[in-house]
């Protein structure tokens, strides 16, 4: 259990401000994350890291000489927004481009994929790395499908000291990617982990049984097991990881990893086992590492770790490193005494509408403050329908994300502006706060159709129908989800095309909405049928079924109260 900590809600920020000062030497904070306390040479290609917090020493223990040169830190189990990844690679950036890599989750590449999009377009050189090791998250057909789990920390290694060394744009992502084919991760769980705040774990194990095939976000196994001992568990994962070994190589290294509460001495005794059981088939281990290097805040597990290595892997995993958790050899000296200004995010620009759009901003400002009092109060169920097969951070993700929407459209509303401009902010607000897969949806989704709305006229059902088709548009086209797929697209769809045709039938907005809103409810509890076909939870497509989609689940809340809200800001009517 997570029991120390002040303010849930600040968990992530309190834990950096800490890291940062017990870590001076290494580590420096930009807005984001963080980067080395004194910049590479330059000339040199920048390797950034980075994910969800929660997974010490993942991904901000391993920034340093030798090692990668910033972490973009998110939220507990949720993927940093677009705006932190910019952030950090600007900072981090030394003039020959910026390569991103990072465990294959959604909302990771949602949002490392924007900032690449923005560095790109800004003219520097950015790529993005995605780790797929997980044997157990899909077939091996289907690689590109499976999760990041303990492999990221070998192809972080693999290509910051490529960068290093002096390898060019170009070669460190090949290198990079050459290490991800080579490298396949098996994991399993005694007992979940909790959430600061809660009092509950993720998922618990039944007594006596074991979970194979777990996530480092406190996903659950994908099948159980009777509990094993040390050498039983040892045969079950080194078989499981061997099972998919490449035809060439038998030369490998190994991390045996404590995802947060089995302790060392408990992976040495499984170590000993597995060492003897690779030796046995023919595998050399070069240069192995016991111990916690990805974990999982305090789940009960480990997982074993194979990347088979060539001679230029092998060079590159044995290279000298130095950061707060990791140290290997003897690191020369190699760094600018140029200090870089921190990176400034431009601020959303703010365009005062005329006098008559100011009423119908406050009435934007006041259904986003109802909004996010009922994800707050919701916060906990929704959690409890995420953790069922992801990683419970649903409830919490959208409580910051609409909180952060209502203090920039307070912001942005004090200056005058009009209904759009509000909206705008807010998007920009909430993908910023929320990060994860939801915080860029919903925050795309908001900028999309405040696109559509007037500034210098009152809101009419019509305008409702091109946003609501804007937004589902962006979500599509960013989540690249269908209906089907189990997302919040199976309830946002019905919704788009039953007010469309409430409207184009005469009905007023609040009828309109109040009605789509209401086929909107239906669908998203119509989706507990469905096998979820991407995101975090298609690992665990059965474990899911017979639970709504949480997303689905919130889209449909706040859909029902913003129509709640439109009749009472008509006053009731139906013409507005």
């Amino acid at each position: 259990m997570t029991r120390l900590y002040d303010d849930p809600a600040t968990f992530t920020e309190d834990m950096v401000t800490g890291f940062v000062a017990a870590h001076p030497d290494h580590v420096r904070r930009v807005p984001g994350g963080v980067v080395r306390s004194r910049p590479a040479r330059p000339g040199k290609v920048a390797v950034v890291t980075g994910g969800g917090s929660g997974h010490y020493p993942a991904f901000c223990g391993v920034v340093g000489p030798g090692f990668a040169d910033g972490a973009v830190i998110g939220n507990i189990f949720t993927s940093p927004s677009a705006a932190d990844a910019y952030s950090v690679a600007r900072a981090a950036d030394r003039g020959a481009g910026v390569v991103f890599s990072f465990g294959n989750y959604a909302g990771d590449n949602m949002n490392f994929g924007l900032a690449v999009e923005r560095l790109r377009r800004e003219g520097t050189r950015a790529h993005n790395v995605v780790v797929t090791d997980d044997v157990a998250s899909a077939p091996a057909e289907e690689q590109a499908k499976r999760r990041g789990v303990v492999g990221d920390f070998v192809v972080f290694k693999v290509a910051s000291a490529a960068a290093e060394e002096g390898y060019d744009f170009d070669e460190v992502v090949r290198v990079a990617e050459h290490a991800n084919a080579r490298t396949r991760s098996l994991g399993v769980a005694f007992d979940g982990c909790t959430l600061p705040g809660q009092d509950h774990p993720l998922f618990e194990v039944p007594e006596g049984r074991m979970g194979l095939g777990l996530g480092i976000h406190g996903e659950p196994g994908v099948s159980e097991t009777p509990m094993p001992s040390a050498s039983e568990l040892a045969k079950t994962l080194v078989d499981g990881v061997l099972a998919e070994a490449p035809a060439e190589g038998g030369r490998v290294t190994a991390i045996l990893n404590g995802l947060g509460a089995t302790k060392y001495e408990e992976l040495f005794v499984v170590w000993g086992t597995a060492s003897r059981l690779l030796a046995e088939a023919g595998v050399e281990v070069v240069a192995p590492e016991v111990g916690e290097l990805v974990t999982s805040l305090d789940m009960a597990g480990c997982s074993l770790t194979l990347t088979w290595l060539d001679d230029e892997l092998e060079r590159l995993w044995l290279a000298p490193a130095d950061t707060p958790a990791y140290r290997r050899g003897f690191v020369e000296a190699s760094t600018s005494d140029v200090e870089v200004e921190d990176p400034v995010v431009a601020e959303p620009e703010v365009v005062v509408a005329p006098e008559q759009g100011q009423a119908t901003a406050a009435e934007v400002v006041a259904s986003l403050r109802a909004v996010a009092d009922l994800l707050r109060d919701n916060e906990d169920e929704l959690g409890r329908l995420d953790a069922i097969a992801g990683d419970g951070d649903h409830g919490r993700g959208m409580t910051r994300g609409s909180s952060a929407a209502v203090e920039a459209a307070e912001a942005a509303a004090a200056q005058g502006v009009g209904p759009a401009a509000v909206l705008l902010a807010a998007g920009d607000a909430w993908a910023s706060k929320a990060g994860g897969t939801s915080g860029v949806l919903w925050g795309a989704a908001l900028r999309s159709f405040g696109d559509l709305l007037p500034d210098d006229r009152e809101t009419r059902a019509a305008d409702l129908v091109a946003g609501a088709e804007a937004a589902l548009a962006s979500v599509q086209r960013l989540g690249r989800a269908e209906p089907g797929d189990k997302t919040l697209v199976d309830a946002l769809v019905p919704f788009a095309e039953e007010l469309r045709g409430a409207v184009d039938e005469g009905s007023g907005a609040a009828v309109a909405w109040r009605r789509a809103a209401a086929v909107a409810t239906k669908a998203a509890t119509t989706t507990s049928e469905l096998r979820p076909r991407t995101g975090r939870a298609r690992p665990l497509a059965e474990r899911s079924v017979g639970t709504p989609d949480p997303g689905a689940t919130s889209l449909a809340l706040v859909l029902t109260r913003v129509g709640e809200l439109i009749g009472e800001h008509s006053g009731g009517g139906e013409d507005q």
